[in-house]
């Protein structure tokens, strides 16, 4: 019974991983690319800006992702988020 839990256990680290790893990487680039679209300054100011928030929600994804006890909302928001604001950032299409 105790091989059963751990084993468990492993595949809910390993989808906790994945999701802050890979998830937390698509979430930071979407938005990153979401605030450079919409910020009313110049491309190149834009761009550093929206840069800049994705070091910060990278790392804030990534500490929620193993803070949270529930893998479900976690997985749910890290990539909810990262379609939602890809799909934005898509149907709003290249800056002018």
């Amino acid at each position: 019974m105790a091989r059963a839990q751990g084993v468990g256990q492993r595949w809910s680290m390993a989808g906790r991983c994945l999701t802050a790893l890979v998830g937390g990487y698509a979430a930071a680039a979407a938005l990153a690319t979401l605030a450079a679209r919409s910020l009313p300054v110049a491309r190149v100011e834009a761009t550093v800006w929206g840069m800049i928030l994705s070091f910060l929600l990278y790392a804030m994804f990534g500490l929620w992702a193993f803070h949270e006890p529930r893998l479900v909302r976690v997985a749910g928001l890290i990539w909810g988020t990262a379609i939602a604001a890809g799909g934005t950032a898509l149907l709003l299409g290249i800056r002018p």
